[in-house]
């Protein structure tokens, strides 16, 4: 989304459609402020996956054990009320040869976070890529948020923690690897 696709007068008829006066002193920024914010919450659209995940083949040509990165902020939007969803994410993976910067970790869960989502797809979307850019033997994520459109409307249920992960690779099919990923990636106090 670029900052410009909606254009200053339509938000301010968004701000007149709630009944608010635009050319009030509190509001007289606001259409300029809300553009740029939707262009940095829907920014992930113009990132490539392939490009965040720089992959590194010296170094872990003998490393065949989990890498898991846990606590990855999470911060999106639903697509079907605009709301806000947050929380963490937990992305590992057990490597073939090749490993990708930890870093990287994080701005592919933010790649595909600012993005309009529902978290199922979300955490496929992180587990998939990796395994389609880095090759691994397995793939592990799981994502825990709180959803506003649950919370702040409809059945008004604050504090409601929802989880979805994705297991691919080795996690499938090897109870003591997904075992192990799964007591990794487990949320602790």
């Amino acid at each position: 989304m670029k900052t410009d696709s909606f254009s200053t007068d339509d938000w301010r008829r968004l701000l007149q459609s709630f009944g608010e006066n635009p050319d009030r002193a509190g509001l007289i920024e606001t259409p300029e402020r809300v553009a740029r914010a939707w262009q940095h919450w829907t920014s992930g659209y113009s990132q490539d996956p392939a490009e965040i995940l720089k992959v590194f083949e010296d170094g872990a040509e003998q490393y065949n054990e989990l890498i898991v990165v846990r606590g990855i902020p999470v911060y999106s939007h639903c697509e079907h009320h605009l709301a806000p969803f947050f929380g963490s994410a937990t992305v590992g993976y057990t490597p073939k040869g090749r490993i990708v910067g930890l870093s990287k970790l994080t701005r592919l869960v933010d790649c595909f976070s600012k993005r309009l989502q529902v978290q199922e797809r979300l955490t496929i979307q992180i587990a998939s890529a990796l395994m389609t850019h880095l090759q691994p033997r397995a793939v592990g994520v799981v994502i825990r948020c709180r959803h506003m459109c649950m919370e702040s409307r409809g059945i008004r249920t604050p504090g409601e923690v929802t989880v979805t992960s994705a297991l691919e690779g080795e996690l499938q099919t090897n109870l003591a690897l997904r075992t192990e990923f799964l007591a990794l990636a487990r949320e602790r106090d």
